[in-house]
């Protein structure tokens, strides 16, 4: 269900199970941490997630869940999150590319990735209401953050679901494109990524998680930022990109990683 392809500095993963809009169970959760394991090892320079078919991903696969013996804590809780977590720390910049349904853990695949492009009719929200059970996989502090507590909770209550456009309208993904140009468009992003300065990448994303997830100031963003940019001074990526700029030429960059 979950195949991995490399090629040209680019992981592309794919989740294909079509006939079930690509819903997980506890045995693709691990396929998927492998599949993110071999591409971070490989040392790929960016990384592509998408979903085959008319969905990215509609969640859990509750098919042969038994209500009465079911454990949401250990799947969620000791499985899909620590995937979410390996996903946000892949040591190369991700993009998913998100069609169709794109719900519950779908969702926290999404919002584990550096940058989401959607189709502009794909479904986003909360469906849980219908199953009496509550968003999760991050879908919560993503809704609140960007949408409000009120907005957040009508969505939750109703069962409402955002299309693609109007999900980047209120700020929750990058760009919105028609379906048909949705993969084309992604991959040459990431292509584009992975010609890049990867340590430079890294370090911006390393700031947003500290002012998202740490709710650091202006001021301390900005010494953040200057002991970054230090730091980058000793690649050889920064050498070249300045070269090149002196020289007035396309950079051509390494991809070294900054030290831990």
């Amino acid at each position: 269900m979950i195949e991995l392809n490399i090629d040209n500095n680019i992981a592309e993963v794919t989740l294909n199970a079509p006939q079930k809009m690509n819903a997980l169970d506890e045995a693709a959760i691990s396929d998927l941490s492998k599949a993110y394991t071999e591409a971070a090892d490989a040392g790929v320079r960016a990384l592509l997630l998408r979903g085959e078919g008319r969905g990215f991903c509609a969640g859990r696969d509750i098919s042969n869940v038994d209500p009465a013996d079911d454990d949401a804590y250990e799947y969620l809780g000791k499985l899909v999150t620590p995937v979410l977590r390996q996903m946000a720390d892949f040591p190369a910049p991700t993009f998913a590319a998100v069609q169709g349904a794109c719900l519950g853990v779908g969702l926290g695949l999404a919002i584990a990735t550096d940058v989401v492009y959607v189709a502009d009719d794909a479904k986003i929200g909360s469906p849980f209401a219908n199953l009496g059970a509550t968003l999760d996989s991050g879908g919560h502090a993503l809704f609140t953050e960007r949408l409000g507590a009120h907005r957040t909770l009508d969505l939750i209550y109703t069962a409402d679901l955002m299309s693609g456009k109007e999900a980047v309208q209120q700020g929750l993904f990058s760009r919105s494109l028609p379906k048909e140009e949705l993969l084309e468009f992604t991959r040459d992003k990431v292509a584009k990524a992975a010609q890049g300065a990867t340590g430079a990448f890294l370090a911006s994303r390393d700031l947003v998680a500290q002012i998202r997830d740490q709710r650091i100031g202006l001021w301390e963003s900005v010494e953040q930022e200057n002991i970054a940019q230090g730091k980058l001074c000793a690649t050889a990526d920064y050498a070249e990109g300045f070269a090149a700029f002196q020289e007035k030429r396309k950079p051509e960059f390494s991809g070294e990683l900054l030290a831990k």
